[in-house]
């Protein structure tokens, strides 16, 4: 498979039929999808978690996004004690669509065990060379509990609850590589990518808002946060070879540069009609 830049689709999207899940719902508002485990688990929950013939679905007493959202923390903070997930502290929209309203929250290291729709920012750091295109790639640190050591956008980062996408570009700006807000505030949002993909953490239904930025000649980033060990800028023909031939960059990240590659005209047409369509399959 080396060679085809379709594989890094396919490993996103390696869910093709949600059928073994069952659904997880807000009144009548599916927000996700959970294991029959974890729906095990969610029985001891009778005062908050309710079963009909649809799947799970919360106690409908708990009408507003904030008594959702309480009431999902302490059955977060348990679920992670059994082995579900793990608590990150950091709190995720959930949406019935991704653009829909905030019916709640979830700590975001649950939100795969329930199947609900997690949404991230990454900017593609861009300078232009008098010899063409380059990208700040930058390089996970070792000790990150997915991807260590793989490489990455400029930029990256879950959007928190509350937060829009260029809110929380400007706040990973800072964070992840120094860059200061009236540079984050020219990026240009280029569109969106999204998959479905089951791993170790659970269902992952991501959906990724895309920017560009242009940066000037002789600025370097640089990290500000333990997320990143370094960057390197690299000309964009390295960076299209190294996704091609090899699986060294993040598995979310590949998605997020074949849409730049697509955008730039570096794929063959035949190629590039299968993919463009294939970069959304999520929700």
């Amino acid at each position: 498979m080396s060679g085809t830049l379709m594989r890094h689709v396919h490993a996103c999207n390696n869910t093709p039929s949600p059928a073994h899940l069952l659904p997880f719902r807000f009144g009548e508002a599916q927000v996700g999808w959970v294991t029959p485990e974890l729906a095990r688990a969610l029985a001891f929950f009778p005062a908050e978690i309710h079963f009909d013939g649809r799947g799970v679905a919360m106690a409908g007493r708990f009408r507003t996004p904030a008594q959702r959202s309480d009431a999902l923390a302490g059955i977060a903070r348990d679920l992670a004690r059994r082995g579900f997930g793990r608590i990150r502290n950091e709190l995720f929209d959930i949406r019935a669509e991704a653009d829909g309203p905030a019916l709640g929250a979830l700590d975001r290291g649950l939100v795969p065990q329930f199947g609900v729709i997690g949404q991230g920012v990454h900017l593609n750091g861009r300078v232009r060379g008098p010899d063409g295109l380059y990208l700040w790639v930058g390089f996970r640190a070792p000790h990150k509990a997915v991807a260590p050591g793989q490489l990455d956008n400029l930029v990256a980062g879950g959007i928190p609850a509350g937060m829009t996408p260029e809110d929380t570009l400007l706040k990973e700006g800072e964070e992840e590589a120094s860059l200061p807000a009236e540079l984050v505030r020219q990026a240009r949002r280029v569109g969106r990518v999204s998959y479905v993909m089951t791993n170790e953490e659970g269902l992952r239904r991501d959906v990724l808002h895309c920017f560009d930025l242009d940066l000037p000649e002789g600025w370097e980033p640089k990290p500000n946060d333990d997320e990143v060990e370094r960057f390197e800028l690299w000309p964009l023909a390295r960076v299209l070879a190294e996704v091609r031939e090899r699986d060294t960059v993040k598995f979310n990240v590949n998605l997020v540069l074949i849409d730049l590659f697509l955008r730039e005209g570096l794929v063959p047409e035949a190629e590039a009609a299968a993919l463009r369509p294939a970069l959304n399959q999520g929700p």
